[in-house]
């Protein structure tokens, strides 16, 4: 009898132990009760409460979990239907609060989060929402992360997975997508366009200036050449000038024939007359001629033939008719 009153309390000791040990996973903290009274948080790994005395209120899982939020539709600002979903990225930052300050936490944060994206979303226009997304996502992390923070709760990520417009309104949008689209195409080809013209206007505009430089250039050098050409003529004057001062009747007679033969070249252009009848004093011409020749030995330091030497007989005068041709 004995023995089996030892047997049935070491079996009793047994349960007791048993029922004392605690074991915790990884990721997750225990709640341990009193008497129903929460008194501490068992950690990962081994922990030991006397059994029929302490008990395991709540398992909370301490890790980052991913909540779901389903597809609803939102009225916008500017009375846009638009159909969103998303999901809130959440993790328990203390066991005790998330397991005794709100009652279900996964349904209250779906709730939380359901309400605040209909506030923030509503208060928007449509092209607000499908263009400022990172701001909408912000704004519900800020809002939610607040008001989970009594609960122990840490909100990490708010993100919007799909907003869907009616089908007439994105037809809408696409019709005015293209329209904008091309509309940009046209100014860019009338950018081109202008920039083609203005790139024309100044080649045409380097190219006048390049002619005028041309021109002034080429008339710097006609003027360059007309004061050579009439500083030569000066210089030649003042030769015969000079000659003429003296003494020498050579320097006259060339004088005189250049502007003689010059004046017959003169007539001979003359595009009055087919035929020129004037008449002319040979024996003056041949005079000039001579005085040319004469000049021409002074001018080279040719002496003059010995005064005892032949003359040619002068040439009696006459007045000769010249008829110049004209083509």
């Amino acid at each position: 009898m004995l023995t089996i009153f030892l047997l049935f309390v070491a079996a009793l000791v047994l349960l007791f132990v048993m029922g004392s040990i605690k074991i915790v996973h990884q990721g997750y903290h225990y709640t341990i009760e009193h008497f129903g009274r929460f008194t501490a948080t068992a950690n990962p790994g081994f922990n030991f409460y006397p059994a029929f005395f302490y008990r395991v209120g709540r398992k909370v899982n301490m890790m980052e979990q991913v909540l779901d939020i389903p597809g609803q539709e939102i009225i916008t600002k500017d009375n846009a239907m638009v159909a969103v979903d998303g999901v809130v990225f959440f993790q328990v930052l203390d066991a005790s609060k998330a397991a005794y300050e709100v009652s279900d936490m996964y349904l209250a944060i779906l709730n939380l989060a359901t309400t605040n994206l209909r506030t923030v979303m509503g208060s928007m226009d449509l092209d607000e929402l499908l263009s400022r997304r990172d701001e909408i996502n912000a704004r519900l992390l800020a809002v939610v992360d607040n008001a989970t923070e009594a609960w122990g709760i840490k909100i990490t990520r708010v993100e919007l997975k799909d907003i869907r417009p009616p089908a007439d309104i994105v037809n809408a949008m696409t019709r005015q997508m293209k329209a904008e689209r091309e509309k940009r195409a046209t100014i860019l080809e009338s950018e081109a366009a202008r920039q083609n013209e203005i790139n024309r206007a100044e080649g045409l505009k380097q190219a006048q200036i390049l002619e005028a430089e041309g021109r002034r250039a080429s008339v710097f050098l006609d003027a360059e050449a007309r004061e050579r050409s009439a500083q030569a003529e000066a210089a030649a004057t003042k030769m015969v000038s000079d000659a003429i001062e003296g003494g020498s009747t050579q320097a006259i007679n060339y004088f005189i024939a250049q502007k003689y033969v010059e004046a017959i070249s003169g007539f001979a252009t003359s595009p009055n007359a087919k035929t020129i009848l004037f008449p002319i004093e040979a024996t003056q011409l041949i005079g000039t001629l001579g005085g040319i020749g004469a000049l021409a030995k002074e001018a080279l330091g040719i002496d003059s033939p010995p005064a005892g030497s032949a003359k040619a007989a002068p040439a009696k005068p006459t007045t000769p008719i010249v008829q110049v041709p004209r083509t």
